[in-house]
């Protein structure tokens, strides 16, 4: 995925239909699965901006989670096709917070903000992102400033 199909705002690329084993005995989604489907559409979001696993294989750096607030807003029941919408919300030299809206049709159905750092997994320390990414994420995280903020 190029950087400028990134830039759009918000990313919406993720959906998926309910996982099976999600649901609980009131036939919704549980609270676990939820969590599950953020991590999915937040690793997506990663891959296009380059930070996921073809990255660690390359650089030896990853993005590690660090810290995830998730918000249930509305029931997801087992028929229901899930989507996601996803945002740079902020960013600086190692660290990447990305605001997550998980919807069913138009209805916001939880809300994710997920925490990241950016990790040399050979030195075991945090580490500054290289260059070409610092400047994407502050392009990222300005257009979708100027983008509709996250539901």
């Amino acid at each position: 995925m190029t950087d400028d199909t990134v830039v759009s705002a918000p990313y919406a690329e993720f959906s998926c239909g309910v996982p099976p084993t999600g649901i609980d005995y009131n036939g919704h989604l549980n609270d676990a699965a939820y969590a599950q489907v953020l991590t999915d559409a937040n690793e997506l979001f990663l891959d296009a901006l380059g930070l996921s696993a073809e990255y660690r294989e390359r650089t030896g750096c990853s993005m590690y989670t660090v810290e995830i607030t998730l918000k249930f807003l509305h029931e997801v029941n087992a028929d229901d096709q899930i989507r996601a919408e996803s945002w740079v919300a902020s960013s600086d030299s190692k660290r990447l917070r990305v605001a997550t809206t998980l919807l069913v049709g138009e209805t916001p159905a939880a809300t994710g903000d997920s925490l990241y750092l950016h990790v040399d997994t050979g030195a075991g320390k945090v580490s500054p992102f290289p260059h070409d990414r610092i400047e994407l994420l502050t392009r990222l995280e300005r257009a979708h400033d100027e983008a509709t903020a996250p539901r």
